[in-house]
């Protein structure tokens, strides 16, 4: 079994997403941060309720391999990267075409 993540919500443009969330949605996203603390990397990859998906259309800041996808809520995605062990949050995105660089 592989090491669990661990994750990393500091990111100032994060948490005033995720506490601008209406509170049903708030609530939610925190119950999927709370799942993904008990997965393995590969858990992430594979499980079909996140659906992590590599951004093609956007390009990483310096210094980051590629931004990732997943599923928040029923209806956000959140942006992210792996950093080792560390899942670091980027964005919540307010709709999902935002989340790919769409306007």
């Amino acid at each position: 079994m592989g090491d669990p993540v661990r994750l990393d919500l500091n990111n100032p443009v994060f948490q005033e997403n995720l506490l601008a969330l209406p509170k049903p949605e708030r609530h939610s996203a925190l119950e999927t941060l709370r799942k993904i603390l008990h997965m393995t990397w590969d858990q992430v990859y594979r499980d079909k309720g996140l659906r992590w998906e590599k951004i093609l259309s956007v390009t990483p800041p310096k210094g980051i391999a590629a931004v990732y996808s997943l599923r928040i809520t029923q209806s956000r995605r959140a942006t992210a990267y792996r950093d080792g062990d560390y899942l670091r949050f980027l964005t919540v995105a307010p709709d999902h075409d935002a989340t790919y660089g769409k306007k």
